[in-house]
């Protein structure tokens, strides 16, 4: 019996279906993690569902974990998905998980339910070869898409509390360029958005000097901030830069100097730089534009992210031979993109993400060719029997 499930589960495609047909745009679950939950207890995980709301709706989490010796190899990733606009515009219905031309198509395709089933694959060929030789666990949240809030970071909260220790994990992001494996992600930019509003004094545009016009202040100040280059990059990152991405002022009438205008950019910045730093900066610049005009301002900051990097060493090697021999091509190592839950698992061990093509990810017609699935479960089963071969530091 057991043997019939592994044969069963270590095909991709049957999985991969029956979690694109699940619903679960952010933040509904639509009954994905059930139907994970199902295959991973047929193969002997021992399954916690996980559920918090602090940040708004109910969210759905899922701990597996196979075995209790360390070390633990991890796998996260997300069921949840963005939503697929307008389903008569797709070539088959977003949910229907067709199957066409070599092809899967459907919302989650290659961001990421795909990859999930591909891992879930891998874990049934692997047979008992990791047995007293560590653990294998999945983290998968339904809050990747979202605010990010009760996902990863709850559940790897609920880990410590619990004892749970991850050593080493892959998050299964469609990081690849064109095929599976080409490229693994071994670190991102940090983000910070800021909000600027330039305070002035309404009025009318024949009478200038009865008002102060906001607008050549804003000017001023995006000017100054967007001159500088931050830096050049590093080997492993590409330069920090920041962009402005609206400028509103909301004013319907010709005639009227506005009270106000508003601004928004967003820095994108590698390990050279910090969050507090650019904050304090960006406030000195604005300061500098702003009062010599008699201009007040208000600027806010949401920090998305810090910057991170995986060093090269043991275990990126490991990842670098076992796809190597799984595909016969080495992968390139990159830290390009924008954030994934990676960005939170980074401060509990070694992580990099590895997975399918992203050109279709968030899409019409999102889709992972048949041959790029079966590609991914062998990266991922070259990289389990590498593992569990020997202890990776």
């Amino acid at each position: 019996m057991e043997t019939q499930v592994r044969a069963s589960l270590s095909d991709p495609l049957p999985l991969a279906r029956d979690l694109i047909r699940c619903r679960s745009v952010t933040p509904a679950d639509g009954g994905a993690l059930a139907a994970l939950e199902a295959a991973l207890t047929a193969l002997g995980f021992t399954c916690t569902r996980l559920a918090f709301a602090t940040g708004g709706p109910r969210i759905e989490n899922l701990y597996a974990r196979l075995g209790t010796a360390a070390p633990n190899f991890c796998f996260a990733g997300h069921t949840d998905v963005v939503p697929p606009g307008d389903a008569s515009t797709w070539r088959f219905d977003p949910f229907e998980a067709a199957v066409a031309d070599g092809t899967l198509f459907g919302r989650g395709a290659a961001d990421m339910k795909s990859a999930i089933a591909a891992f879930v694959a891998a874990v049934a060929r692997l047979g008992e070869r990791h047995r007293n030789r560590g653990s294998i666990s999945l983290l998968i949240t339904g809050d990747e898409e979202g605010p990010a809030v009760d996902g990863t970071v709850r559940v790897l909260e609920w880990m410590k509390q619990n004892g749970e220790r991850i050593d080493h994990c892959i998050v299964g992001e469609p990081t690849a360029e064109f095929q599976a494996g080409d490229t693994v992600k071994i670190g991102r930019r940090g983000s910070l958005t800021g909000y600027l509003t330039v305070n002035g004094v309404q009025g009318h545009v024949g009478y200038p000097d009865r008002a102060r016009n906001p607008i050549p202040g804003l000017v001023a100040a995006l000017a100054r901030i967007t001159a500088r280059k931050l830096d050049t990059g590093t080997k492993d990152f590409q330069p920090s830069n920041l962009e402005v991405t609206t400028v509103d002022v909301g004013n319907p009438a010709t005639n009227v100097i506005p009270a106000s205008a508003r601004a928004t950019f967003n820095t994108r910045f590698n390990t050279q730089q910090s969050a507090e730093a650019l904050e304090r900066w960006i406030e000195g610049e604005c300061d500098a534009a702003l009062k010599p005009l008699g201009l007040t301002h208000e600027l806010k900051f949401t920090r998305g992210a810090h910057p991170f990097l995986t060093e090269r060493g043991t275990f990126t090697s490991l990842l670098e031979q076992a796809i190597a021999g799984a595909t016969g091509d080495k992968p390139n190592f990159s830290t390009t993109g924008g954030t994934s839950d990676a960005r939170f698992i980074h401060h509990h061990c070694p992580v990099a993400e590895i997975g399918l093509a992203g050109t279709t990810m968030h899409k019409t017609d999102e889709c992972v060719r048949l041959t790029d699935l079966e590609r991914l479960t062998k990266i991922y089963e070259a990289i389990l029997n590498a593992y569990f071969a020997e202890t990776t530091p």
